[in-house]
């Protein structure tokens, strides 16, 4: 039986733009078979959308947190999101 599906936005702070964060992100996204995307903000952190069976979502959030080799991640805000990701978005992950 598949674990529900959930929908997580978190925003990063720290050393995390101009690191490689994003495509630390991604990987792990694509290895737990979670879409959604991370984009940096104009204020130096990245934000994060992770759409997928919760169990896998956990993963990619676990590795969020830990961060790149080069980053320093300071903290991660997460709430949860009803967002619906635009028809280009629903399959993958995509760094923008």
């Amino acid at each position: 039986m598949k674990d529900v599906k959930t929908c997580v936005k978190g925003v990063v702070s720290g050393v995390v733009q101009g690191v490689f964060f994003r495509k630390h992100v991604q990987s792990a996204a694509l290895r737990y078979q979670v879409n959604g995307y991370a984009k940096n903000l104009a204020d130096g952190s990245v934000e994060v959308l992770l759409l997928g069976e919760r169990e896998q979502v956990g993963q990619v959030k676990h590795a969020v947190e830990q961060g790149s080799p080069h980053s320093r991640v300071d903290g991660v805000v997460w709430s949860e999101s009803d967002e619906s990701l635009p028809v280009e978005r629903r399959e993958g992950f995509t760094v923008c």
